[in-house]
């Protein structure tokens, strides 16, 4: 360590003097900005994540509910290896019936600075065609890292809050997913995954949303509370933030951090159109230029009608059935409405309701609009 680090690095009492300074900083500033929110609510620490696991494994003990072994033959194999490690050898040429077994897949997320012997929780997934896990136990699972490495232990009873059930005329009932489920504190972890959190002089805050004016403002926040010059925004996403080597002084440093104060900068106007659902969300920056609209709508109804031809009684002919088809052509009245300039989002809300627009005539009106130039905003279909 060099001299000017050391002589930066706070001691432990005066990281809790100015633990106590910031918090007053940030009811004052809580006080005069309405819409300050938390860093922890805005940001992340780079590097302190968690890390995805995943394993396959069986689940025993099932009703009748299991995989149909002649169409998942991968079940069976399991089951075999698994009797195999224990000394128990299936005959060749044998298809064991099993209807209580079910080839599973077992995920998890392990948390940062997790340590071996802390529980997680595991999600049980079916991957056969087993119709439910309902009072099954999942047998001994491993959890592998994406690097291959064993991270956790995973067993337990499975817990399924749907059910599924059939009648013998072959009508069923189902309700939620029954193939799958979850045990609580399932896995036991056996490795920890290190980490760099206190190797470097610095600590880096990720914002949740990028935004240049967001970063300035929080970094403008952290030189006022530490100092000048601790901290510097590298970009619209990352805020370089200098942190104490020792790390008991980094933890409470980084506490201090996150709850800092800091308003963020305004997001920017857009529309959002989920084209599946219909839903549509409009944020509160969005303004329309003048522009006038009329909605309308075009209904075709068809409706098939069936008669019947029956030949005079001396006639050679025979009764037949005679379709007849009649369409009609509706055309709702269109409704036009003027938009003022600069309208927000109220107002444009209020003008599509009064016309009874449905989401798919806003939709339209939205990329209208767009096309027309009116609309300052940005259009996003997803």
């Amino acid at each position: 360590m060099t001299k000017s680090q050391r002589t930066w690095e706070p001691s432990y009492k005066a990281l809790i003097r100015a633990y106590f300074a910031l918090t007053l900083t940030a009811l004052l500033i809580a006080c005069g900005a309405a819409h300050a929110e938390r860093v922890r609510d805005l940001a992340s620490v780079a590097g302190v994540r968690g890390n995805q696991l995943v394993g396959y494994g069986l689940v025993v003990g099932l009703d009748g509910t299991g995989d149909q072994t002649t169409q998942t033959p991968f079940t069976v194999l399991s089951i075999e290896n698994m009797l195999e490690k224990f000394g128990v050898r299936i005959p060749a040429n044998t298809n064991p019936q099993l209807k209580n077994v079910a080839a599973v897949t077992v995920h998890a997320t392990l948390p940062p600075f997790a340590q071996p012997g802390q529980t997680i929780d595991v999600t049980v997934s079916s991957i056969g065609n087993a119709t439910s896990l309902r009072g099954g136990s999942l047998i001994m699972t491993p959890l592998h890292g994406a690097d291959g490495e064993v991270y956790a232990m995973a067993q337990g009873s499975v817990l399924v809050n749907g059910f599924a059930a059939q009648g013998a005329d072959g009508s069923s009932i189902t309700v939620n997913i029954p193939s799958s489920g979850s045990i609580p504190n399932g896995a036991t972890v056996e490795r920890s995954v290190p980490t760099d959190f206190d190797s470097q002089p610095f600590v880096t805050l990720n914002l949740d949303t990028p935004s240049f004016t967001t970063a300035t403002r929080l970094t403008q926040v952290i030189n006022k509370t530490f100092g000048t010059g601790t901290a510097e925004a590298l970009d619209s996403v990352s805020i370089r933030v200098r942190a104490p080597m020792n790390p008991s002084q980094r933890t409470a440093y980084v506490a201090a951090l996150q709850n800092l104060s800091v308003s963020p900068g305004t997001p920017p106007a857009r529309v959002i159109i989920n084209s599946r659902t219909g839903t549509v969300v409009i944020s509160a920056q969005v303004k329309v230029m003048p522009a006038a609209v009329s909605s309308g709508s075009l209904s075709v109804t068809i409706t098939e009608h069936y008669g019947v031809s029956q030949p005079n009684p001396f006639a050679a002919g025979s009764t037949v059935v005679v379709p007849h088809s009649s369409i009609e052509v509706r055309q709702q009245k269109a409704h036009m409405f003027k938009f003022p300039a600069g309208v927000n989002l109220d107002q444009i809300v209020r003008a599509v309701n009064s016309v009874g627009a449905t989401p798919s005539d806003l939709v339209a009106i939205l990329e209208a609009l767009r096309q027309a130039g009116a609309l300052h905003a940005q259009l996003i279909v997803i």
